[in-house]
């Protein structure tokens, strides 16, 4: 298979990393924090944001015994991409050898949408065939953006949803034709004091016209990974539902907008605790063993409910890393067991 370097990756090629991905029984590590966000995440153990001290933190998720096991690849910042390990080896070739595929954010961000106050829409088109070119030969295997949709008052509004699934379709047709995999993100957050119900009909509705978009700019949904959210109440909302009512509502709202030619469905955490989003994922699984076959994978892409425990335990300190890479890679092999509905809470108990 192409890796570093090697010829542009044929569409058999992105067909086969998609799969990839979302392999039984593993997942994808989101570690593609922005410089801001991952200031913000080491100043919460009080370690400087030098570019040193993110290079040790990702390379001690990324050089995990075992992480391959449940861990099919990481999404990467541009940084990342771009470091040389502590031992000289570039971080995308450590990935590599370890069997677990690196990826790249390449969206710019989320910007205010003109005449839509409070909405936003996902930047980064300009250039990004370039950029993509650039990624393949720094050794990226597949892409992600991410769009965000927010729920309020008359909000989302058609203009908001229709302008991020034009975006991510234009960027995944983008990633195919470089020989990349796309992760397809909309988001529609948590916040706010909408209900399950309303949560279901938004998602529904960002799903269904971003899978008319990715049909419209002829992207091939064989070689494709869809990142949506879970169907939640907002995180103000009186009633919060359980477990069960939280994925019976989300496998109904995917098996009514997902084509079945999609490999996989790789979840977003959104702000759920760590034990949250495998127990969510572990009952969606469940549910869908006991429905019968399934056409996808329902998988995960956790960013920090895979990596909260993690950094914790580590708080800068070279004699943590140990200890640091335990609770990474107890929180993967959990998220792991879900993958097939087998977790359960008291495997917690574990590390």
């Amino acid at each position: 298979m192409p890796q570093i370097g090697s010829s542009k990756m044929t569409k058999l090629d992105i067909v086969a990393n998609a799969a990839r991905m979302v392999a039984p029984g593993k997942g994808i590590l989101a570690a593609d924090e922005s410089t801001g966000t991952i200031e913000k995440r080491l100043a919460g153990i009080d370690v400087p944001s030098t570019e040193a001290n993110r290079r040790d933190y990702r390379q001690l998720l990324f050089t995990t015994p075992g992480a391959e096991a449940h861990i099919s690849g990481v999404i990467l910042f541009d940084e990342t991409l771009r470091q040389t390990g502590s031992n000289g080896v570039g971080l995308a070739k450590l990935l590599w050898d370890k069997g677990i595929l690196p990826g790249i954010k390449v969206d710019a961000g989320a910007k205010g949408l003109a005449g839509s106050p409070g909405e936003m829409v996902t930047e980064g088109l300009d250039g990004l065939r370039e950029r993509l070119a650039e990624y393949v030969e720094l050794g990226a295997a597949f892409t992600k953006w991410r769009a965000v949709i927010t729920i309020g008052a008359g909000l989302p509004t058609q203009a908001c949803l229709q302008a991020n699934a034009h975006a991510l379709a234009r960027y995944a047709a983008l990633s195919q034709e470089a020989g990349l995999v796309p992760i397809v993100e909309p988001e529609v957050l948590m916040d706010g004091d909408h209900d399950l119900e309303r949560c279901a009909e938004v998602t529904e509705a960002a799903l269904q016209l971003t899978f008319r978009e990715l049909f419209n700019q002829k992207v091939l949904l064989e070689g494709m990974i869809l990142k949506p959210n879970m169907v939640l109440a907002g995180k103000n909302c009186a009633r919060q539902n359980s477990i069960e009512e939280v994925a019976a509502r989300t496998v109904a709202v995917l098996g009514r907008q997902v084509p079945a030619a999609v490999p996989g469905i790789a979840f977003l955490s959104g702000g759920q605790s760590e034990q949250e989003a495998t127990a969510h994922l572990n009952a969606m699984n469940q549910l869908r063993n006991n429905l019968g076959p399934s056409p996808w994978q329902l998988s995960f892409s956790y960013g920090r409910a895979l990596q909260a425990s993690a950094l914790q335990a580590w708080r800068g300190r070279a004699d943590n890393v140990e200890a640091a890479q335990a609770a990474f890679a107890h929180r993967a092999k959990m998220n792991g067991l879900a993958r097939g509905g087998e977790y359960d809470a008291t495997m917690e108990q574990e590390v």
